[in-house]
């Protein structure tokens, strides 16, 4: 954003600052004074992330050591402020607003009114959520869904912040009552990787542990925002940037975290007030040329002969193939689709080259394309040329979001069992397990949109503003028998009322969980496959609160009358779902003594020791050409990303800064680049409205937002950027990845125009 352009739109002046520093603490202080619980809050704050305290609920980047002292950033004190708030969302406050009267008030209104504190039922006469006993909750859910015709017409939706205790009882109830119907918050973020690395390296998760950021000699970052989405990243990086490893960036958007960082831990940096930089150089692809700018290196690796043949001779597959592929990419394709000079993308794949250990970072601007799986299959390729996988201080490392959405996949939360989990389940708890495959987040919104699904059920999350196409997605969840939303706090999922809605309230991972047995604490596995443990010290928000291992267990109780599971005895200690995990995943051996210990375990991961799984070696794997379905042909057609503000976490928005990108007290923008608004006639702060070229052969009809702000911004031609979720309407439910079914939220073509005077 150029510095001419200061105060001539409201709310959007250039941040010239760099990522963390005063302007981070600032932030903190005032979220923590808005939720009106300062000493609640700070006293959370000492415990998150320590050996005897809870897991910090925000994003899932490892801890590097559980003895420090004040182990948070920025943006997980804003999540566990929001979680330990003062406020409350009572009976009253249902008892002063109807839903449509809630509906009107912004997604940041709604969860800033406070915890829920007591479970709610919707009562269509007067329009309200009315008070509701846990037991007559639970009964009225056991009804509704034994009323089914069959158990397949309902979804079971997951969040990636449940605990794997919850999920893993989650999936043992839900595949009881005989469905994998399993809608989770990982087909919309990192799917790509869960179905991606297992074809490339055996495995879907990431290589690295954080000990390998400290071996490594090289790190390329793509498609992530370390600054806004998991802050305590940039501590490792700063760590990497002072010891003189090379940090290359490949993003098109400039993200200052990516930029420089002034650590609030380091006075020194503090009262420099410039910070570290981090990322050596900065590569600006096309929104959607990463394939272009990866084969760029990759051929110029292959035509310098810059490959450990040995490796490739020994551990790999499919070589030939991929070699192939590279000569018959012409440079001139690449470097129009990447947006990147050839000499850019050689000194990149030269930097790789010198590097004896690599790291490739990179997130879901990566993974959220309708060719995200082939996204991560190059990304994959590029490290098996020379070796990268599986040696100290080399790797891939996928950013996940949620604190707990790999751990949930884990132990179980997948629509696609294996025989090999069937049987483990019948062998531990007695019943057979459907193996026919579930629906994923997309599929079951279709599956409810066409009256083949009845009822929802979501342990967490905001479902129906994640997705794509929610115009689309509201009216069809209006349609259902039954909706049902464990969770901490209102959001504008559980006002699209069916037939029969309940909230049923339970802790946060901040609050004490006290069964007749004592405390209990919970597990999280983080992206590094690290399982430890987490307990939450503070009294809870009210005593009408359940767990949600307790509310589970309440559900199963009242829907399964002849359960082959004793839901009481394993909700009583928490050390008996952790032995039933153990029982059904043998990667967890010996769960409930080494979660006890000190940073807890790592999982095993068989590609960091070069054990690539069934077919007992890595695969090349070919993605013919360069993502041309990219653009629609057409005079003036753009691309357009999603982005996260830097006040927001997935759909919960704190505030309205994105302080980082200069943006204050509003999301009604467009990114957009100066060339891009001459091209049509525009300027900076138009109001203008974004047309979707996607066509739905499901649900035709014109897709678009009306009445936006552009904002001149550093993007390449090209490409643009707005928020999510407000983008998701640009995107229809049918036009997603093909292998993973992540809607395409970051590579979506659009046309813009001036908005026409009413």
């Amino acid at each position: 954003m150029a510095k001419d352009l200061k105060s001539k739109v409201p709310g959007i002046e250039p941040f010239e600052g760099p990522a963390g520093g005063w302007s981070a603490l600032g932030s903190v202080a005032r979220v923590l004074k808005d939720q009106m619980a300062v000493g609640r809050e700070t006293a959370a704050l000492r415990k998150v992330n320590q050996p005897a305290g809870f897991d910090c609920p925000g994003c899932a980047w490892p801890d590097p050591k559980h003895t420090s002292s004040f182990e948070f950033c920025e943006n997980g004190a804003k999540a566990v402020a929001w979680e330990a708030t003062g406020k409350r969302a009572t009976p009253a406050l249902f008892a002063k607003s109807t839903v449509s009267q809630l509906w009107q008030w912004t997604d940041h209104a709604l969860e800033d009114a406070g915890r829920l504190t007591e479970p709610m039922a919707y009562d269509a006469a007067s329009d309200r959520y009315l008070p509701i006993g846990w037991d007559e909750a639970f009964a009225r859910i056991g009804t509704a869904l034994r009323a089914l015709p069959d158990p397949d017409m309902a979804e079971f939706y997951t969040s990636g912040r449940t605990s794997n205790e919850a999920a893993f009882l989650y999936q043992l109830m839900v595949r009881e009552f005989g469905t994998n119907n399993f809608p989770d918050c990982s087909n919309l973020c990192h799917e790509a990787t869960s179905v991606a690395l297992p074809q490339s390296i055996g495995v879907g998760k990431g290589t690295v542990t954080l000990d390998d950021f400290a071996l490594c000699d090289a790190l390329f970052s793509f498609g992530h925002n370390p600054g806004t989405n998991h802050p305590r990243m940039l501590s490792t990086l700063r760590e990497l940037s002072l010891r003189g490893v090379p940090i290359i960036a490949v993003n098109p958007l400039r993200e200052r975290g990516l930029e420089r960082f002034a650590s609030p831990q380091h006075p020194t940096e503090m009262l420099g007030g410039q910070g570290t930089p981090i990322a050596q150089t900065y590569y600006q692809v096309k929104i959607g040329g990463d394939v272009a700018f990866l084969k760029g290196m990759m051929k110029w690796l292959v035509a310098n002969n810059a490959l450990d043949h040995a490796f490739i001779a020994e551990h790999t597959n499919g070589i030939e193939a991929l070699c192939q592929d590279l000569d018959a990419t012409s440079w001139d394709d690449i470097v129009a689709t990447s947006g990147l000079a050839r000499d850019d993308i050689e000194a990149a794949a030269r930097v790789y080259a010198s590097a004896e250990r690599v790291i490739v970072c990179y997130g879901m601007g990566m993974t959220q394309h309708r060719f995200g799986t082939r996204n991560v299959h190059q990304l994959a390729n590029l490290l098996l040329l020379r070796g990268n996988i599986g040696k100290p201080g080399a790797g891939i490392a996928p950013i996940r979001g949620h604190s707990n959405v790999q751990g949930d996949r884990t132990v179980g939360i997948t629509e696609k069992p294996t025989p090999a989990l069937a049987e483990a389940i019948r062998r531990t708890y007695g019943f057979d397990v459907p193996l026919a495959h579930g629906h994923d987040s997309v599929a079951a919104v279709r599956a409810i949109r066409d009256g083949r699904s009845r009822a929802l059920v979501c342990l967490g999350g905001n479902l129906a503003v994640a997705i794509s196409d929610p115009d689309i997605t509201f009216q069809a969840m209006r349609k259902l028998d039954l909706a049902v939303h464990i969770a901490t706090k209102l959001n504008r999922s559980h006002l699209i009322t069916a037939k029969e809605s309940i909230l049923l309230p339970c802790l946060g991972r901040t609050e004490v969980d006290l069964t007749a047995r004592g405390p209990q604490f919970v597990t999280v596995e983080d992206s590094m496959s690290m399982v430890h443990a987490s307990q939450g010290g503070l009294k809870p928000a009210s005593p009408w609160l359940k767990s949600e291992p307790a509310i589970v267990a309440g559900i199963a109780k009242a829907l399964l009358p002849g359960s082959r599971v004793d839901w009481d005895h394993l909700v009583a200690d928490y050390d008996r779902i952790r032995d039933g995990i153990e029982a059904v995943f043998p990667i967890f051996h010996d769960f409930n003594r080494r979660v006890r210990e000190p940073g807890g375990f790592r999982l095993y991961v068989g590609a960091s020791v070069r054990d690539w799984g069934e077919g007992g070696r890595a695969r090349f794997l070919v993605s013919p050409g360069l993502n041309e379905d990219l653009r629609l042909q057409g005079d003036g057609v753009l691309t357009l990303t999603t982005v996260r503000s830097h006040d927001q976490y997935n759909t919960t928005i704190y505030g309205y800064s994105d302080r980082y990108r200069g943006v204050e007290g509003r999301r009604d923008i467009v990114l957009i680049s100066a060339q891009d608004l001459r091209d049509r006639g525009l300027a900076h702060g138009d109001r203008i409205d974004v047309e979707s070229c996607l066509e739905s052969a499901e649900d035709p009809g014109v897709r678009a937002v009306r009445g936006f702000t552009a904002v001149e911004y550093d993007l390449p031609r090209g490409s643009v950027a707005m928020y999510f979720p407000e983008g998701n309407v640009l995107v229809p439910l049918d036009c997603h990845d093909a292998h993973s079914g992540t809607p395409g939220y970051k590579s979506v073509p659009v046309r813009i125009r001036a908005t026409a005077d009413v």
